[in-house]
C-alpha cells in the first residue's frame, strides 16, 4: 500500500510540476515594501521545473507580464510551433494589448542555491536576493533610451493589476519546455494624494502643522525680544548714571571758596616765620 501511494504521488508530481503552479509575491522577509508604485518582487521558480526530473542541457526561464483583463487567464506566450513570444513592452503598450517578456535568467539547480543562513552577511545579501527574487519594473531608463539594446523591464503602471507567468525554455531547441499558470492579479500601489496623507496621529492637515509650528516658535521670539529690551534698558541706565556723576564733579569744581580761606592760605605760603625773616635781614646787612 505505501508503494502504491508513492507511485501515485510521484505521478502527480510529474504531471503537476510547473503546470499547476503560479508565480508568488516575494516574502516580506526579503521585500518589505512590495508591491510598490512601479515594481513587483516575485519569487523565482526555484526547484519548480526540476523538482522531479533532473534537466540536462541549457535552460532559461522567461518571465512574462500582462495587464489583467477578462481574457488574460487564457493568454498564450508561445506560437503554434511552441516558440516563446519575443514581444516587448513597447510593442504591447506595456502589457495592455498582450504579454511581454520582462526578464530572462538561467535556471539554477536546487543543489546550487545559496544558503539563506548567509543573508545577514552584507557582502553576500545582494547576490542571495538576486538568486531567489526577481523584480519586475526595475529598469527605469529603457523606455526613454532610443539606443537601448536588450530586454526591457520598464516600470509598471501605478494602481494597475498585473498577471505574471514563468516559462521554461530549452535553449538547445529554442522551444517551450514547461510553464506555470498565470498568477493571480497583483495590483501595484496607488499614489496617495497629499490631502489624504495622515500627517499626524490627530490627522492634522498640512496647514495646521505650519500654523502649529509658527505658534510653537512664537514664545521663543517673544522671550528673546524681552531679554533684548531688558539689556538695552540696563545700558541706558548705566549711561545716565555716568552723566549725572560727571555733572556733579563739574559743579563742585565751579563753586568759589570763601575769601578768608584763600587769603590765609596765601599768607601761609608767602609769609615765613619771624626767625627766618631776621636771618635774611642780617645776611643783607653783612653784604
Amino acid at each position: 500500500m505505501p508503494t502504491l501511494w508513492a507511485l501515485v504521488a510521484l505521478g502527480c508530481l510529474r504531471l503537476c510540476s510547473g503546470v499547476n503552479l503560479q508565480p508568488q509575491l516575494a516574502s516580506v522577509t526579503f521585500a518589505t515594501n512590495n508591491p510598490t508604485l512601479s515594481t513587483v518582487a516575485l519569487e523565482k521558480p526555484l526547484c519548480m521545473f526540476d523538482s522531479t526530473v533532473a534537466l540536462s542541457g541549457p535552460y532559461e526561464v522567461y518571465l512574462y507580464v500582462l495587464v489583467d483583463s477578462a481574457s488574460s487567464r487564457n493568454a498564450s506566450v508561445q506560437d503554434a510551433t511552441q516558440t516563446p513570444l519575443s514581444s516587448t513592452a513597447q510593442q504591447t503598450e506595456r502589457g495592455r494589448t498582450g504579454p511581454y517578456k520582462a526578464s530572462a535568467f538561467d535556471l539554477t539547480p536546487c543543489s546550487d542555491l545559496p544558503s539563506l543562513d548567509a543573508v545577514g552577511d552584507v557582502s553576500r545579501a545582494s547576490d542571495i536576493l538576486n538568486a531567489y527574487l526577481v523584480r519586475v519594473g526595475a529598469d527605469g531608463a529603457c523606455l526613454s533610451d532610443p539606443n537601448f539594446q536588450g530586454l526591457c523591464n520598464p516600470p509598471l503602471i501605478a494602481a494597475t493589476e498585473y498577471r505574471f507567468k514563468y516559462v521554461l525554455v530549452n535553449m538547445s531547441t529554442g522551444l517551450v519546455q514547461d510553464q506555470t499558470l498565470w498568477s493571480d492579479p497583483i495590483r501595484t500601489n496607488r499614489l496617495t494624494p497629499y490631502s489624504a496623507v495622515d500627517t499626524w496621529p490627530g490627522r492634522r492637515s498640512g496647514g495646521m502643522i505650519v500654523i502649529t509650528s509658527i505658534l510653537g516658535s512664537l514664545p521663543f521670539f517673544l522671550l528673546l525680544g524681552l531679554v533684548g529690551a531688558i539689556v538695552f534698558s540696563l545700558i541706558d541706565m548705566g549711561g545716565s548714571d555716568a552723566e549725572t556723576t560727571h555733572d556733579s564733579q563739574i559743579m563742585q569744581e565751579a563753586v568759589p571758596k570763601p575769601l578768608g580761606t584763600s587769603e590765609s592760605s596765601y599768607t601761609s605760603v608767602n609769609r615765613g616765620s619771624p626767625l627766618d625773616r631776621a636771618e635774611v635781614y642780617a645776611s643783607k646787612l653783612q653784604d
